[in-house]
């Protein structure tokens, strides 16, 4: 492939990822159609099948995008937090932000799990990516708490599930009704004490003790970014 167009490609595929969600929001998974993404994107059928094979595909290429950002921007909050900042309270207000763009992505993913619920082929492929991001949760969870001085007692992918189910189901109230409960009200109002039931101190670990305790040592405690999130 000629240099030039290896340069491009990144370029075309978050063109087509950004008019995909865009369409995809406003018309619906189904009811849209390749054409229309590439019209929105300004590119030609060629060029989205250089780099999607399927809806389905750039669906999938979706979410691991929106993932990823999620995770990295929850990540630099709490690694933004001083030592004594570290309390369950301050870590659920961080969890609970929802940001502007959040209801166009809901949309677009609750009617691709509708679609998952009928297809076993694409609940099969859906849960595999569903797992790569619980794996993320959990692991992050795991070391955050640690940062606070506590750690689970429960199984962390269940409890990730768990997290996952309390912003879906609290975010498909919020879109209802906007005014009755903003965006976020239940992680805020019940997450903090869902953790404190959940966890309990870790012995001799202070709040903000655990950053750099362990066996991972003084190593592990600077692996923030990606690795810092609830």
């Amino acid at each position: 492939m000629p240099k030039g167009v290896t340069r491009r490609r990144p370029r075309t595929r978050a063109a087509l990822l950004k008019a995909a969600l865009e369409t995809f929001a406003e018309h619906g998974f189904h009811a849209t159609t390749i054409e229309q993404i590439c019209e929105r994107a300004g590119y030609t059928r060629g060029a989205y099948y250089s780099n999607f094979a399927s809806k389905e595909e750039l669906f999938l290429a979706l979410f691991d995008e929106h993932s990823d950002r999620t995770v990295r921007r929850l990540a630099e909050s709490i690694d933004a937090l001083t030592a004594e900042e570290y309390t369950l309270t301050r870590l659920a207000e961080l969890a609970a932000r929802v940001e502007p763009d959040e209801r166009d992505w809901y949309l677009v993913t609750t009617e691709f799990t509708l679609h998952a619920i009928r297809d076993p082929q694409a609940a099969w492929v859906l849960a595999r990516h569903d797992a790569r991001l619980r794996t993320e949760i959990a692991r992050g969870l795991t070391l955050v708490l640690r940062r606070a001085g506590r750690e689970l007692t429960v199984d962390a992918d269940r409890f990730a599930r768990l997290l996952i189910a309390l912003r879906e189901g609290g975010l498909a109230q919020s879109y209802v009704e906007p005014a009755e409960l903003p965006p976020g009200s239940l992680e805020r109002q019940f997450l903090a004490p869902l953790l404190e039931a959940s966890t309990r101190e870790i012995p001799g670990a202070g709040a903000g003790a655990g950053a750099g305790a362990g066996a991972e040592g003084e190593g592990q405690s600077k692996r923030s970014g990606s690795d810092a999130v609830i």
